[in-house]
């Protein structure tokens, strides 16, 4: 399992494990986002199982499912605020750790400047720069 920080609240990994979730846990995260739809991968771990094994770990859980090059505002709000409400720091996941890095980058561009976040992304090892901003409001 590879952890990205973004923040030092937020990182991000490719597709975990239940086993994982004891070193996760360990880590000192807090919280858990799984951001990956169900049956992308035959031999892809349910949510409801990663769930579980956070939940005997004490973390919270939270499943905001994102299909690849699909992400919309509602989305984007919704992880803004479990951002906000879970407590850190937060562990999100998704295949490689793009999606999750995706929805970082559009919640926080009303607080940060673009290319800031997108620098922050490629420091952790996402290049984001045919991202479309977001329009703004």
């Amino acid at each position: 399992m590879e952890l990205r920080c973004l923040t030092p609240e937020l990182c991000v990994a490719g597709q975990i494990d239940p086993t994982d979730l004891p070193a996760i846990a360990e880590a000192g995260f807090g919280s858990v986002i799984c951001n990956r739809p169900d049956g992308e991968q035959p031999d892809q771990p349910s949510w409801q199982a990663i769930e579980q094994a956070a939940l005997q770990q004490g973390l919270r859980f939270a499943h905001l499912p994102v299909v690849g090059g699909l992400i919309n505002a509602q989305q984007v709000q919704e992880f803004e605020r479990l951002l906000a409400s879970l407590p850190g720091p937060i562990l999100a996941y998704c295949r490689s750790g793009q999606r999750c890095t995706v929805l970082w980058v559009y919640s926080q561009a009303r607080h940060q400047a673009w290319p800031e976040l997108l620098e922050q992304a490629a420091r952790a090892g996402y290049d984001l720069r045919a991202l479309a901003p977001p329009p703004q409001s």
